[in-house]
C-alpha cells in the first residue's frame, strides 16, 4: 500500500531486544484538508535509518503493510491489535525531481540522423 503525507513527528529508535529494533512517526493524512487524520507508522530493523533523511514538515510517500495480530492476555481475553508497518519512506519532491532529471537527459540526448535504430 502507498500513501502521501506530511510528517508531523519522528521518534527515536527503540531497541525492543538484541534481535529487533523500530521506529515510529507520525504522518498527516490530508485526503479532506478540513479534517487531517494523524496516522502512526513503524519501520523496523534495518529500515529505521531511512529515517535520518527525513525532517519534520517534508512531504513524503510511504511503502507500508497492513498488520494485525491477535493476542490473549492472562485473563483469558483475546485482543486485537493493527499496526501500519512502512518499508520505505521517500521524500515526495525529490521523486519527481529524480524522474524529471531521467527524463530530460533522454530527450537532450544527441543522436546523430545516420545512427542505426535496434528496432
Amino acid at each position: 500500500m502507498t500513501i502521501e503525507g506530511k510528517i508531523i513527528d519522528k521518534f527515536e529508535t527503540q531497541t525492543i531486544n538484541e534481535s529487533f529494533k523500530k521506529r515510529e512517526f507520525i504522518l498527516e493524512y490530508a485526503e479532506n484538508p478540513q479534517y487531517p487524520e494523524f496516522l502512526k507508522f513503524e519501520l523496523t530493523q534495518s529500515n529505521c535509518e531511512q529515517l535520518d533523511a527525513i525532517e519534520s514538515g517534508d512531504e513524503v510517500v510511504v511503502n507500508f503493510n497492513l498488520k494485525g495480530r491477535k493476542w490473549t492476555d492472562p485473563k483469558g481475553e483475546v485482543k486485537y491489535f493493527n499496526n501500519l508497518q512502512a518499508w520505505r519512506i521517500n521524500k515526495k519532491s525529490s521523486s519527481v525531481n529524480d524522474e524529471a532529471t531521467s527524463e530530460e537527459e533522454w530527450t537532450k540526448k544527441d543522436f546523430s540522423q545516420d545512427e542505426d535504430l535496434p528496432f
